[in-house]
């Protein structure tokens, strides 16, 4: 059936904005259920809440040479990434990113995983959540394989998508800046870490101070979205723990290259493991 929207639907302003642009673009939008449709919902908007917050905590960009974290909670690998400390729940150690910021230190890729975590976090049971994440390790792309991250080209966005503005002039010797991971708050407004909340127009203006001397090549927006499962993801929140099954870990491509889009890193991934 097509969905209508009804005044026993508790919504507020972000979720009847997503709503509103998914009925108004001509993509269908398919759900099993009513549940399955409303946990989309609410992972897009606390999406969205987990990225303003980031934007108002105290958490730098750096190099992924120059990530730091709290010791109680992970440990720093040789490359930059935080490994989730034994003994640890996942739930305390992504909370503590928010709560200790200044601590923390990570560039954009990283940046948007912390924000995806911390979105399910606060999405889903917390003893599921620890469970489903219980080998949590934090670097650039690499995401545990229930996140179910994803790219879909396209030109509709959704509010809680994660874009990219590529710079493919960017000046070499500040080679982070070759591009910006942003998630999608609606109203033409973004957030990518270690640029803050701006309309597209500034992201691009931002980036183009980047190029190279002498280069008319602008920055602009790619036309891809990366998303999480959200399908994946409600069915392990409407399910008992008992549910949650042994899984084979993605593997850990380390790459040193901070900014990089989703489809860059599955080129690596690719090349790594082609035969």
């Amino acid at each position: 059936m097509d969905f209508q929207q009804s005044d026993m639907w508790q919504t507020d302003d972000i979720e009847r904005l997503i709503i509103r642009l998914m009925q108004d673009n001509p993509i269908v939008y398919s759900y099993q259920s009513k549940d399955e449709f409303l946990f989309e919902i609410k992972l897009r908007k606390n999406i969205i809440v987990s990225a303003k917050a980031m934007n108002q905590g105290n958490s730098p960009f750096s190099l992924l040479a120059e990530s730091r974290c709290n010791p109680e909670y992970w440990l720093l690998t040789n490359a930059g990434g935080f490994q989730l400390r034994n003994g640890v729940k996942p739930s305390d150690a992504i909370r503590d990113i928010y709560q200790n910021s200044s601590l923390y230190a990570f560039e954009c890729a990283t940046a948007i995983l912390i924000i995806y975590y911390h979105a399910v976090l606060n999405s889903m049971d917390e003893n599921a959540f620890n469970q489903l994440f219980r080998n949590l390790y934090l670097y650039s792309w690499h995401a545990d394989p229930d996140l179910g991250i994803h790219n879909i080209i396209t030109n509709y966005i959704l509010p809680g998508d994660v874009v990219y503005f590529n710079n493919p002039d960017y000046n070499p010797e500040t080679p982070w800046w070759r591009g910006e991971n942003a998630v999608v708050l609606g109203n033409d407004t973004y957030f990518g870490h270690g640029v803050g909340i701006e309309s597209a127009e500034h992201m691009i203006e931002f980036l183009n101070k980047t190029r190279r001397p002498g280069s008319n090549l602008s920055a602009y927006l790619k036309n891809f979205v990366t998303r999480p499962s959200f399908k994946h993801l409600a069915k392990y929140s409407m399910l008992p723990r008992a549910y949650i099954t042994p899984k084979i870990l993605h593997p850990i491509i380390l790459h040193n290259q901070s900014s990089i889009s989703y489809d860059q890193y599955l080129y690596y991934l690719n090349k790594v493991y082609s035969p």
